[in-house]
């Protein structure tokens, strides 16, 4: 008998029941409610459900996430390997190479003035930058979390790491992550506040046709630009015009479909789940993580709310000719923040047909997020 209850006593200390805390179960919690927006709402699941499930994973069995000097046989868990590919900038930059040849370039080829909506959705980042100062984080780690106003997961990865603020890199992923997947919540309502009826009722005119080869040489041209002020952009916005290059050139279709597709889904599962993995409840849950959690909302809010009072300048200056909602489409969320442009366009007037408008500053605001970026690392000589 005793045998037995000795048995039986050992499965239960084995089973996650008798580590697990109230924090544990919080953020299990979290986890569940992330899964249900992912899966039932269809909140940008590909993003969401295997975050979610790396955060379920951690609070369960927080050794799945441990670095091989904290485990007896000398080999770290499984996410471990996943998250230091994050560390090293190797997942973002490939993210980079997988959106590159995704997206169609040609609206922001077609309208350059994008690119003055893609740079005002930029504001919250440096607005971001001096609260986080005053609320008493240092330079590096000030910069590191207001780059979540871009709503850009790769590139506050990306930063974070160059900055060498890893410890807190977990929380700014998962937030810059969680906000790309809530535009379609965060953003209506600042749009509806800021504009008309009848600002949102405009209809923009058809975009110029755009040659093939101003589509092949626009990667050229920026990545030669942009590199050459600002070097420590390259591997972004190196990876990111090469996909794009691998899309419009026509002679590499089997790299574009393996970058955009296979390669593309592999990279966001490592990614996603190791993201999810460092929200351990030790980690997360403290007044530090709930500061960056608060300012990228409020740094993502500010970039909406500029990129929209920038469309509306534009608006007002072209006679109407340019719909304000097509400026919060600036924030670097492709493409959903140019879907939420069309949405809220449409609410006002079915026939209006606004993405392949609000693609241009969406476009924008990748380069203009990894630009930021690169001007971080020029100021602290990274």
């Amino acid at each position: 008998m005793s045998y037995i209850t000795e048995t039986l006593s050992n499965l239960l200390d084995q089973t996650a029941f008798k580590s697990l805390t109230w924090q544990n179960y919080l953020m299990i919690l979290i986890a569940f409610v992330f899964l249900f927006l992912a899966i039932k709402k269809g909140f940008e699941p590909l993003l969401l459900v295997p975050i979610a499930f790396g955060m379920l994973l951690v609070n369960i069995y927080p050794d799945i996430i441990a670095a091989p000097e904290q485990t007896s046989n000398g080999v770290g868990g499984l996410l471990y390997y996943f998250y230091s590919l994050d560390e090293w900038s190797i997942l973002p930059s490939l993210i980079f190479l997988g959106v590159g040849a995704m997206t169609d370039f040609g609206p922001l080829i077609a309208n350059p003035i994008c690119f003055l909506l893609g740079a005002a959705a930029q504001f919250g980042i440096f607005g971001a930058y001096f609260l986080a100062i005053l609320l008493g984080f240092n330079d590096k780690a000030a910069a590191a979390v207001s780059i979540i106003g871009g709503a850009d997961g790769p590139t506050s990865i990306f930063l974070a790491g160059k900055l060498g603020q890893t410890g807190l890199m977990g929380p700014i992923a998962v937030a810059a992550y969680s906000y790309m997947a809530l535009v379609p919540i965060i953003q209506p309502p600042i749009m509806k506040a800021l504009t008309t009826k009848k600002e949102r009722q405009i209809k923009m005119a058809n975009l110029r046709p755009v040659s093939k080869l101003e589509k092949i040489l626009f990667p050229i041209v920026v990545t030669v630009v942009v590199c050459l002020i600002l070097p420590t952009t390259a591997p972004l916005v190196g990876m990111l015009m090469l996909g794009n290059l691998f899309r419009e050139s026509g002679v590499v279709r089997q790299l574009q479909e393996t970058a955009s597709n296979a390669l593309m889904y592999i990279v966001v599962i490592l990614l996603g789940t190791s993201v999810g993995a460092t929200t351990s409840a030790e980690s997360f849950l403290n007044l530090s993580t709930l500061k960056i959690v608060g300012l990228g909302l409020v740094a993502f809010m500010v970039g909406t709310a500029a990129g929209t009072l920038f469309g509306k300048l534009l608006c007002f200056l072209t006679k109407g000719k340019i719909n304000p909602l097509i400026g919060s489409a600036g924030v670097s969320a492709v493409p959903m923040a140019a879907r939420v442009s069309q949405k809220v366009g449409a609410e006002e007037d079915p026939t209006n047909f606004l993405l392949m408008h609000a693609m241009g500053p969406n476009v924008a605001g990748v380069i203009g997020t990894a630009v930021a970026a690169g001007c971080f690392m020029a100021i602290f000589g990274i």
